[in-house]
């Protein structure tokens, strides 16, 4: 019974498919034959959409339903991508979460109120550079209000920049890292080499090569271009960590052992708009 409908359905197909064709080349040749009447080629255009209509329906329904899936099959895999990440921070998250309640329980033990590493940033914005200065000196818009004090290291988005110098209630002067004067360039620094960290001091700059001096060097590890230098927090203010650029240059004694590194700053130290002070958290 079953297999009697099925062939039932095939054959109203098939009927419905040639009269559709023949309908279409009915059209064709009624529209190429002038003599035909007007009302005729009529019909024929009609019929000829009716076919068109039933036909492509059923068409357009499998574009569409293509379509869809190929759309769920997408976001499906976009999920499944962002779950990922979301994993991914959350464990991240943990981790650090985890750090930093070991990093207290051992200050804790070690009786320790305060550590190099602590220290908050004020944002601020600079507010006056003068031309005569412009390497020397800056104002920003953060004083002794915001807890600004004298000598506390400021940086940019990108690494040190300087120190303040002078404070008023309301504004400070920050003193350049860019600053040829080597006495205003004694930032304690240590070079992350593969070999160990080397401890030094910024004694200068060169507007010509853009490059900090770092001197005061005793260690005889190894030095190589490209090594990350930060602050030490050993120079009274300034806390540990802070970036300050890369070795671009080694130069060394007569003994082969490093007398004087050449350093890249990592701020850029002619844009500076908006910086940020390191308080160290009490």
């Amino acid at each position: 019974m079953q297999r009697f409908f099925f062939n039932k359905r095939l054959v109203i197909i098939l009927i419905t498919l040639i009269i559709g064709f023949s309908l279409i080349a009915f059209s064709i040749v009624i529209r190429n034959n002038r003599k035909t009447p007007t009302v005729v080629q009529q019909f024929g255009n009609s019929a000829v959409g009716v076919v068109n209509q039933v036909v492509g329906a059923p068409v357009s329904g499998i574009k569409t339903v293509g379509t869809s899936v190929s759309e769920l099959l997408n976001t499906y895999s976009e999920n499944q991508q962002l779950k990922k990440q979301v994993d991914s921070l959350a464990s991240e998250k943990v981790r650090n979460q985890t750090l930093t309640s070991e990093n207290k329980k051992l200050k804790t033990e070690l009786k320790l109120k305060s550590s190099l590493t602590n220290f908050d940033l004020v944002s601020a914005a600079v507010v006056s550079r003068a031309p005569s200065s412009w390497q020397n000196q800056l104002i920003i818009n953060k004083g002794s209000l915001s807890g600004i004090k004298k000598n506390q290291a400021v940086v940019s988005q990108h690494g040190l920049i300087g120190r303040v110098i002078e404070v008023n209630s309301a504004s400070s002067k920050v003193e350049l890292i860019s600053n040829e004067d080597s006495s205003s360039n004694q930032f304690a620094t240590q070079v992350l080499s593969k070999s160990g960290n080397i401890n030094g001091l910024i004694t200068g700059y060169s507007q010509n090569t853009n490059l900090l001096t770092m001197g005061q060097i005793t260690s005889q590890k190894k030095i190589e271009k490209g090594d990350r230098v930060i602050t030490s927090g050993l120079g009274g203010n300034s806390p540990e960590g802070l970036y300050v650029g890369r070795v671009a240059k080694v130069e060394k004694d007569d003994y082969g052992l490093a007398s004087k590194v050449l350093i890249k700053p990592a701020a850029d130290l002619s844009d500076l708009e908006i910086v940020s002070v390191a308080k160290r958290a009490d």
